[in-house]
């Protein structure tokens, strides 16, 4: 996957936390090869899986799966490597138990997790380290874990094809494989043969975060039987949308340089042809192909038959937000249960930023979808949002049930500066005009926001005299009259007013890795279950932009083709921005701005135009809490003061975007695996 550096997000409950953790770690830390005493009959409602079995002892293994897939034209059917680790009580006992799968391409090439951990194995090839906590938490409680090859990577056959039907079928056929209804082997060209169903139930937890979280929307998209719910953490949706924005490229738009990066040697020599299909069937010029509709599961949401847990940084700007936007509500019109947290951060983990509370949640959340267990969690608030650092609040519903879509429209202002962002239309004949300019971004437009600057157009409420929530998806529709043939289009939602938030813009895209380690589940020689503990690196800012999205005027007429534009002659098209959930507090304005090339986030167009905008036929249309009569509320009566934004910046380092933005950023470092 092409990852993109990336830049800053935010509420106490530390005393809650250290309470949690030290709960938590009273039976999560057991020694190598400790038998703890099993707990006695619980509630119903607390029943959870305990940790019985010894993690020391525990089987390890590795499976071939056959895909039925022949990647790289070598005669014969694709295997995938499956490395396995199960409890060995069961396994003596006779009980089937459940299996917990991330199906990855970073095993090898990259590495998992904030310590960018890889697969290990011993002499003979055996299995020895299973990166991330997955393994060491849940083997002793009495589930397998399984970590899959795609393929292509590391030990598997085949060539990684960037999330098409291979990808897919990596991790598909291992869930057929643990159902019963694949052919797996004992070695990776012999014809011996590895059954699972007589240690598996067939019940499979998908986890994963980045490429991994991909797979796994792309795996319950087809809708197969036994995988009973996937929890996907940053991850893609639409592979068009993660690497196009309604047809304007985000950054170096080619995925075919991925597959060669994260396949093995071997398969680098064997895979040239498929990397050249996926070049020519993914264009640059953003025209939908269909190479990008095989790799677009928000299609498929109608087939997903698994929950799903969604985890997503609202500041992610390599997976940006409207990936799990898009997938959510497409799962809410299917009927699909879901659970979701959304963090301030970049692209991270939760096991970094909330690491108590993600590991106690998921652990509930995998002993009910798993092994059945009646814990109450299906019960209880579905969304968790970051207000500011390390500080939560929940929703029964997400978005909650108040929210509703209210047109907000632009209008010119009574002095220079920006104008106005309110419910009146404009007065026919109004314009706003600007010009492209791709060495400015969405961070400088908002530092000059109440600057008549050239080359956005602004448009502010006045200062809020009660809190206005946004939540969900917005939209941007725009009328342009462009001076050249080609024109690309960035609208921003900001927060004008101070904060602080984590600074997702430095290293850790809001987190910072400390020395000292918390351990969560059994170790062993070869695979720890300590990691570096984390804290919310933060910083104060003068504004935050709340929400963004992108597009190629090109494409107003046909979202699948871009068509050069006639100079003069006025388009209407409507940009999809980023789903959010964002408080602007009492005392902010909110402001719409409509630029150009976002700097370091947008590629620009091969023209630099100078756009005019009907503002009589621009609006925003906003999912508001509490809808039209909330934003009258808010705009209306007195309002608190506020220290001057101009005191603030951005980041550390000013207005200009921070260099931990600029891209492409390679998949195998910091917090983006």
């Amino acid at each position: 996957m092409r990852m993109r550096r990336t830049r800053g997000a935010r509420l106490p409950y530390g005393t809650l936390v250290a309470a949690a953790t030290a709960a938590l770690l009273a039976t999560l830390v057991t020694p190598a090869g400790a038998q703890p005493e099993p707990a006695a009959p619980a509630a119903r409602e607390s029943r959870e899986s305990r940790p019985v079995h010894s993690y020391a002892d525990a089987i390890r293994e590795s499976v071939w799966v056959d895909t039925g897939l022949d990647g790289d034209g070598d005669g014969r059917a694709d295997r995938v490597a499956v490395d396995i680790v199960r409890p060995r009580e069961t396994a003596a006992a006779g009980r089937k138990i459940p299996v917990i799968m991330d199906a990855s391409p970073y095993y090898a090439c990259c590495g998992r997790g904030n310590e960018g951990q890889k697969k290990t194995y011993d002499a003979d090839g055996n299995p020895v380290q299973f990166p991330l906590f997955y393994d060491n938490f849940f083997v002793p409680r009495g589930y397998a874990f399984v970590a899959v090859d795609l393929a292509g990577t590391n030990r598997s056959d085949g060539c990684d094809d960037v999330g098409g039907r291979s990808d897919v079928q990596s991790a598909k056929a291992v869930v057929d494989w643990l159902n019963g209804r694949a052919r797996g082997y004992t070695t990776r060209t012999g014809d011996a043969r590895a059954r699972a169903t007589a240690w598996s139930t067939g019940n499979v937890g998908m986890i994963g975060k980045s490429w991994d979280g991909t797979i796994a929307n792309g795996v319950a998209a087809t809708g197969v039987e036994g995988l009973k719910t996937i929890v996907p953490i940053g991850a893609i949706s639409s592979w068009y949308d993660y690497f196009h924005s309604q047809g304007a490229p985000l950054y170096n738009a080619n995925p075919s340089w991925l597959s060669e990066y994260v396949n093995s040697s071997e398969a680098q020599a064997r895979c040239g042809a498929v990397q050249d299909r996926i070049t020519a069937g993914t264009p640059y010029s953003g025209d939908r192909t269909a190479a990008w509709t095989e790799r677009d599961h928000v299609r498929n949401a109608g087939k997903v038959k698994a929950s799903v847990f969604v985890v997503h940084g609202q500041q992610d700007l390599n997976v940006r937000a409207g990936q799990f936007g898009q997938w959510w509500d497409a799962l809410a019109a299917h009927g699909v249960e879901r659970k979701i947290w959304l963090s301030q951060t970049g692209h991270v983990d939760p096991f970094d930023f909330r690491r108590a509370d993600w590991v106690r949640t998921l652990h509930r959340w995998f002993d009910h979808h798993l092994l059945g267990y009646d814990n109450g969690i299906d019960r209880e608030p579905v969304a968790d949002i970051e207000r500011a650092p390390d500080r939560w609040t929940t929703d029964r519903q997400w978005p909650p049930r108040a929210t509703a879509t209210t047109t907000l429209r632009p209008a010119p202002g009574t002095a220079a500066g920006p104008g106005v962002l309110g419910r009146a239309p404009a007065a026919p004949g109004s314009t706003a005009t600007f010009t492209d300019d791709p060495g400015l971004g969405e961070l400088d437009w908002a530092a000059r926001i109440d600057g008549a600057t050239p080359e956005k157009a602004g448009f502010v409420t006045r200062p809020l005299s009660r809190d206005l929530r946004i939540s969900g998806s917005s939209k941007v529709t725009v009328t342009a009259t462009p001076t050249t043939a080609t024109a690309h289009l960035t609208a921003v939602l900001v927060d004008l007013g101070p904060d602080t938030i984590r600074d997702y813009g430095a290293a850790g895209e809001g987190i910072t890795t400390r020395t000292d380690r918390s351990c969560w589940g059994a170790s062993t020689p070869g695979d720890s279950a300590c990691f570096k503990e984390t804290e919310a690196r933060t910083a104060d800012v003068g504004y935050t932009v709340v929400s963004r999205g992108w597009a190629d005027l090109g494409t107003w007429a046909d979202p699948g083709r871009e068509r050069p534009l006639t100079p003069g002659r006025a388009y209407t098209m409507t940009l999809d921005l980023a789903a959010t959930d964002h408080v602007v507090t009492a005392g902010h304005r909110l402001a719409l701005i409509v630029g150009g090339t976002d700097k370091d986030l947008l590629d620009p167009p091969s023209t630099t135009p100078t756009l005019t905008l009907d503002l009589t036929r621009t609006w925003a249309k906003l999912p508001l809490v509490g809808g039209a009569e909330a934003f009258g509320r808010a705009t209306s009566g007195p309002y608190p003061a506020v220290p001057p934004a101009t005191a603030l910046v951005p980041s550390s380092i000013g207005a200009v975007p921070p260099v931990a933005v600029t891209g492409p950023r390679l998949p195998g470092f910091g917090a983006t695996r």
